[in-house]
């Protein structure tokens, strides 16, 4: 073969490999997609499990029917403990739907101002951070600030998590910008790694407390935690990543934004409220819609999790996967579209 012959050969292989995988996606996926939908939730999540999946639940709030709790597979595989519904979650980054309110919160109060900036709060990351005398509050809470996302470097140490946030920051201090500050959307990380350190030193006390106080309190929201040390790990689901067999779930992650744990259904009450408005006041209401969304998704080593408003259901759907890694995220993703398809049916039948 000639030295020109293996040149072709070198682009056009990884070419034919990517066209090939999107023409002839794993068959695991086609299948989840093609099959039948089943007649109801719980069938369905019966079903996940078939694929992979060690372990869901799901929680479902809809008008005019009681709120629902779905479960499958094992919360422990090695003891073979059965899922349970009222187990303790890793939401991962659902928690930056927890910080955006409590930053509505504190701006409404007069404590924040979104348009002040990084440097401004926090001076002694200014020689730190690329741009930080031009990256606002605003821009942090809505992942438009260029600052790299710190989990997304090659030295994060996923497997053993820094102990202290002061580590995490070695990641991104002297690292040159993503992009000019708002120019465009990278969701990073590091902006709520530095909103919780904003809130900190502005409230001289935790911002986990602060959204004890005003968030999980008020809603009565008992099973909602800010961090891994704060309940007993027997009450934690177990969590798997595809190709390891232990379970993963003393992994302790602290930075804000991807701390929290709580119950599938401590979440959907957070998710109603948020956005049927009982959570925020008017204006507080007003200032979040215009800083950030109102739904979202987490994923850690061996956690997958999705919180969702449908407002033409007017439903909360929130699901929770204890196996991360290889394709269970799209199948999760598949997962939770045939359930929102379930529902949708039984709505219109």
């Amino acid at each position: 073969m000639t030295k020109k012959a293996v040149r072709i050969l070198r682009i056009v292989m990884p070419v034919i490999a990517i066209a090939s995988f999107i023409v002839f996606p794993p068959w695991k996926l086609v299948k989840a997609w093609i099959t039948p939908l089943p007649d109801t939730v719980q069938e369905q999540v019966n079903d996940a499990i078939e694929y992979g999946f060690d372990g869901m639940i799901v929680y479902v709030d809809q008008t005019d029917r009681e709120p629902a709790l779905y479960t499958a597979g094992w919360n422990n595989r090695e003891q073979k403990i059965p899922a349970d519904p009222q187990a303790l979650f890793k939401i991962a980054s659902i928690s930056k739907l927890y910080i955006a309110a409590a930053t509505a919160k504190m701006v409404n109060d007069g404590l924040l101002s979104l348009d002040k900036t990084l440097a401004g709060y926090l001076p002694e990351f200014a020689g730190r951070i690329e741009h930080a005398d031009k990256i606002t509050l605003r821009m942090l809470v809505q992942h438009r600030s260029g600052i790299p996302n710190y989990s997304d470097h090659p030295d994060y140490p996923w497997t053993n998590p820094f102990k202290e946030n002061s580590e995490t920051y070695r990641l991104v201090f002297d690292r040159p910008a993503d992009f000019e500050p708002d120019k465009k959307y990278s969701y990073s990380n590091t902006n709520y790694l530095l909103i919780g350190e904003i809130m900190d030193k502005t409230l001289g006390y935790s911002h986990h407390q602060y959204i004890r106080q005003e968030i999980l309190i008020p809603l009565g929201l008992n099973n909602t935690y800010s961090l891994l040390r704060e309940v007993d790990l027997d009450d934690v689901m177990s969590g798997y990543y595809v190709g390891y067999e232990s379970d993963i779930k003393f992994n302790d992650f602290i930075q804000p934004g991807g701390s929290m744990l709580a119950t599938a259904q401590d979440v959907g009450i957070f998710l109603r409220a948020l956005n049927d408005g009982s959570l925020l006041n008017e204006e507080e209401q007003a200032i979040y819609s215009s800083i950030y969304k109102y739904e979202h998704t987490g994923l850690l080593p061996g956690y997958q999790s999705i919180a969702r408003y449908y407002k033409n259901l007017d439903a909360v759907v929130v699901q929770f996967v204890n196996t991360s890694g290889g394709n269970m995220w799209t199948l999760s993703e598949i997962m939770y579209k045939r359930i929102i398809k379930i529902l949708k049916r039984q709505q219109n039948p």
